[in-house]
């Protein structure tokens, strides 16, 4: 029997478990077949562990930068930032910037092949980048003199837990922390909150396998919407861990009640209101270890009451097999998703167009972040692209809008997540492990 202590066969064993990971299978769809209206979705295919193509995290050099589309050009508005992951721009052309990663996770009782298996995810997330603590910060940047750079930076406000969503309704900032809804007042050009945040709600918390959390305001101010993602990949931590999970949220932002809007959303987080028809939209990220070509991650309107399928099953009557018990009344019910983005591109950000200082080509659609993924080979995402709409309904395939997060040798020199228009109509992106904000405008 090995006299080695439990930490270093832990350590041994998730060693070994990377390098058997980095042998494992290949996409054999090309990836546009899981892209649009009608995705293909071959079998299933586990494998022992799960498929790994990590990019390590290498940031930017000085001068470097992604590459914008044919008639853009891109400018950092802001460097040196702490692992920025969300923007939010006031009224007044002031930008908030959620400086935030995920919080320390609560100790829980794990087998032996959990534990490795959190070691190898924990490795890989710091290749990734996406290990360092989190600044628990909103930082205001402010571009006084109209030129895209901000020349002006301030603590906001600082102490938050995780913060990731804001809105501004009417002379209150609302705030999705990791475990809780909270505000704080707002009067227009000031450049630090002047009093500590309230709380408005709990949100599901604990172990937060995803622990982001987004927020937008409907139209009128009346409602708050509240992204909330699952617990773990497919249940796997069993059903009381899920407990309001997976799910949008609507808040009173007056009285902190709220009630589940929609569910059986694996990892919901951008949304936005489509112009044209009103209509709430997300993106979502799909569940992981079934193989490089699937599941694809999507773009949804959102309606109230519906029910997307997980963790029972995916796009529609998919059937998860290995959720166990299998819920075939809970199947019968699944939405399908209307527009799918790509196997794993981790799909984060969302902001419709209204045409302010973009070509005709990009006056009507949605800008999507996406992170990247780790979980299907070769690499997909890691870029910000664009779907064109009409009639309030997608009506083409995606466009790139800003590329090059990754060197030539494969390594991420950033990674996109939040994404937002500017008061001029600008296309900003957070970058969280260039510690950039990018600003993306129409080249004269």
């Amino acid at each position: 029997m090995s006299t080695l202590h439990l930490p270093v066969r832990l350590a041994c064993l998730s060693a070994m478990a990377l390098a058997l990971a980095a042998c494992g299978e290949t996409a054999k769809l090309p990836f546009d077949a899981g892209v649009g209206p009608s995705p293909q979705l071959p079998p299933p295919n586990k494998t022992l562990l799960p498929t790994m193509k990590v990019s390590t995290a290498i940031g930017w050099t000085d001068k470097a930068a992604p590459t914008p589309a044919s008639g853009f050009k891109v400018a950092p508005m802001a460097r040196a930032l702490d692992h920025p992951r969300w923007v939010y721009v006031l009224p007044n052309g002031d930008v908030l910037v959620a400086e935030s990663n995920k919080p320390p996770k609560p100790k829980e009782e794990q087998s032996l092949f959990a534990k490795v298996r959190g070691m190898v995810q924990g490795a890989v997330m710091k290749r990734a980048g996406a290990e360092v603590p989190s600044a628990d910060r909103i930082t205001l940047l402010r571009d006084t003199d109209g030129d895209g750079v901000a020349d002006s930076r301030t603590v906001f406000l600082e102490g938050l837990h995780s913060p990731f969503g804001m809105a501004l309704v009417g002379n209150e900032l609302f705030i999705a922390n990791a475990n809780a809804l909270v505000k704080v007042p707002y009067s227009a050009g000031q450049t630090t909150a002047g009093a500590a945040p309230v709380k408005v709600t709990d949100l599901p918390a604990g172990v937060n396998h995803h622990w982001t959390k987004n927020v937008v305001a409907s139209p009128d101010g009346r409602k708050l919407y509240v992204t909330v993602g699952s617990n773990s990949n497919v249940g796997e931590r069993g059903q009381e861990a899920e407990e309001g999970r997976a799910a949008i949220w609507e808040v009173d932002p007056k009285t902190g009640s709220k009630r589940l809007f929609a569910s059986g959303l694996r990892n919901p987080n951008g949304m936005a209101w489509e112009p044209a028809s009103g209509t709430l939209w997300t993106v979502v990220n799909e569940r992981d270890e079934i193989g490089s070509d699937l599941v694809p991650d999507y773009l949804t309107s959102v309606r109230d009451g519906a029910f997307y399928g997980w963790p029972w099953s995916y796009y529609g009557s998919h059937v998860d097999e290995r959720v166990k018990p299998q819920r075939p009344d809970m199947v019968s019910k699944a939405v399908v998703p209307d527009y799918a983005l790509g196997t794993h591109v981790a799909a984060l950000g969302l902001s419709f167009s209204d045409g302010r200082g973009m070509p005709p080509a990009f006056a009507s659609g949605a800008f999507i972040g996406q992170h990247g993924s780790w979980n299907r080979r070769p690499q997909s995402g890691y870029k910000v692209v664009f779907v064109p709409f009409q009639g309030g309904r997608p009506s083409g395939p995606p466009v790139d809008v800003l590329t090059g997060f990754l060197s030539e040798d494969g390594k991420a020199q950033g990674r996109p997540v939040g994404v937002t228009l500017d008061k001029s109509g600008a296309l900003l992106v957070a970058d969280d492990v260039g510690n950039v904000v990018w600003r993306v405008s129409r080249a004269q």
